[in-house]
Parts: C-alpha cells; structure tokens; sequence
C-alpha cells in the first residue's frame, strides 16, 4: 500500500508554510550530553509560532486550501497546541475558527487559543465524542474540518520541523520524536530517511499512553485509554494515515515514565534554560535516561511544544 505522503511533500509544505511558521533554532548543551551519552541536537518547536510545532501542519492545510472552500470557517478538535495552531491559520485568511476543546486542557492553551478569535466548544474527554461534536458544527456552519494530525497535508506539514533541522545539522545517527496521533512522528520520518536512508527514527511515548507501541508489535492500530501528564499526546488510537508510515519508517517505539518526563521538563529548564511542556520533553526524557541503543552518538531530538500552566510547571 502506498504511504500517504513522501518527502516532495514535505519540501512543498515547507515553501507553502513560510508566511506563517517560523524557522526555530537548534540548540545544544555539553552538560545534557554528558548526561545523555551522545550528542545531542534540539529542533526547539518550544520557541515557534503558538509555542509548538501544530502551526507548521495547520498552515500547510490551510494555506492549500481555495478560498472560496474557507467560507463557512475551519473546525478543529484539540487539546491544545493544534486549537492555537489552526484559530492562527485561519486568522492569518481572515475567516473564523470554532475549536472543540476538553474541559480539562491546559488554562494556557485554551487562553491562547481564545486570545486568536478562535469560539471554543468544549467537551468532557471521558464522555462526549470530539468528532461528533465536530460534526455536528460542520453540518451547521459548512465550515472546513482541519484535523489534528490523520491528513496528508498535516503529515506533511510536521515534516518540516525534521527538514529544517537535518538542513542545519547535516545527517545525524538517529532522530526521535514525540508521537501521539503520529503527525509529526510520520512527517519527520518520511523527510529523514529520504534525505538520508541510513538514519535511524524512533518515536517516545508516555507508557501510560502507549497505543503506538502496543500498535508497533501488534502489526494494526491498538486503542488505549490514555493516563498521561503529557496532554498532547494523549490520542488514544494512532491515525489511520499515520500509523503505516510509522510502521514501515520507524525503528520503533520507546516508552517514558511520568517521572522521567517530569525529570526532562525540570532539566532543560534549569540547564538549558528553555521552557518545555510534558509532551515535547517526552523524546527529551527518552534520551536523557538512554532509550536509544548505545551505538547511537548523534541524535536529533524534536522538542514539540513549550506551552504548560504555571500551576503544573511548578508541581513538576
């Protein structure tokens, strides 16, 4: 079965998203290596337009789109970074955006995603359906749905996060990611085993949100009921798009306690002085507490966001 998407795509999205998301930097730390036992590269998506890397898949859907498609508004379903990401796209165009958000997301991310004019619907995560609700909007408004990460142009989109880094970086051992619906993780694989067949991709999952891995064994997409801090990576079913590019890209999938995810967090805070949210610090804690095979002497680490209550950032 062909996969959904391929590198050209990536390079597309990567010219068709310049308005919009911005080129972010790459940072390393001699005492996170030390620490890590490798050389460490950070894609730092902590510091990009709505402080995560949701704009990048967002804006290469949206930007796609004829005009005259956009008259009814965008729909989007998201706990967070993927909400700020598609109210800024659809601001960017000038049409409105209605966000269905969890009761229980993230004050920050619901903040910032009202601040971008965005009408926000929320929902309770255990008991309402988030694409029924979606639907149901869609149906009276006529409005476009922008999906959180099972759609080619999403996919692509993420990928450019990968592509800039391994243009800055030049070929690198290994590259991991956080997966959760597995947008970025697929994006990112497709663009670096073109650029380069011999790089090795992971992905890091919270193990109280391991659908990717229990799907990775399985060989078929595995639901679970996710129980993470890590709020963007709480997808409880990897996408139907995403998962056979993951299968056939990634070497597999490792796993992180809330502890180590905790301890990531507190670290690149205290040492690199960045602030990351329990999802990106995700494939940050993977590699600080040696996940990856030992072999392994450089690593490119997606950091995927940087947006956490301040309530939650000092519990951590």
């Amino acid at each position: 079965m062909a996969l959904a998407i391929q590198a050209d795509d990536v390079r597309a999205a990567a010219e068709r998203i310049r308005p919009l998301a911005r080129k972010t930097p790459v940072m390393t730390s001699a005492g996170f290596d030390t620490e890590a036992g490798t050389r460490v590269y950070f894609k730092c998506e902590n510091l990009q337009r709505g402080g995560a890397f949701k704009i990048r898949g967002a804006a290469n859907l949206v930007l796609s789109l004829p005009r005259e498609s956009l008259g009814g508004g965008v729909v989007a379903y998201s706990s967070g970074n993927h909400a700020q990401a598609t109210a800024i796209a659809a601001r960017h165009v000038g049409v409105p955006s209605t966000i269905v958000m969890p009761e229980d997301a993230p004050k920050s991310k619901m903040e910032a995603t009202r601040a971008q004019g965005a009408r926000i619907v929320t929902y309770n995560r255990f008991t309402d359906s988030r694409e029924a609700i979606a639907q149901s909007i869609l149906k009276e408004s006529h409005a476009t749905l922008i999906p959180p990460f099972d759609h080619p142009m999403i996919m692509a989109g993420q990928g450019t996060a990968a592509l800039e880094l391994l243009d800055e970086t030049g070929p690198l051992d290994a590259l991991i990611a956080p997966v959760g619906g597995g947008g970025l993780l697929s994006g990112c694989a497709t663009i670096a085993k073109a650029l380069n067949a011999a790089t090795r991709v992971f992905g890091a999952e919270p193990a109280g949100a391991n659908d990717t891995f229990l799907s990775m064994v399985a060989g078929t997409r595995i639901a679970v009921h996710p129980d993470t801090i890590a709020d963007g990576l709480r997808s409880p079913k990897p996408g139907e798009l995403t998962f056979p590019v993951i299968r056939e890209l990634c070497e597999r999938i490792v796993l992180v306690s809330e502890d180590e995810i905790r301890a990531a967090v507190k670290f690149v805070l205290l040492r690199l002085k960045i602030l990351v949210e329990p999802s990106g610090a995700v494939p940050v804690a993977a590699v600080l507490f040696h996940k990856l095979p030992p072999e392994i002497r450089s690593v490119g680490v997606i950091v995927s966001g940087g947006n956490v209550d301040f309530e939650d950032l000092a519990r951590m």
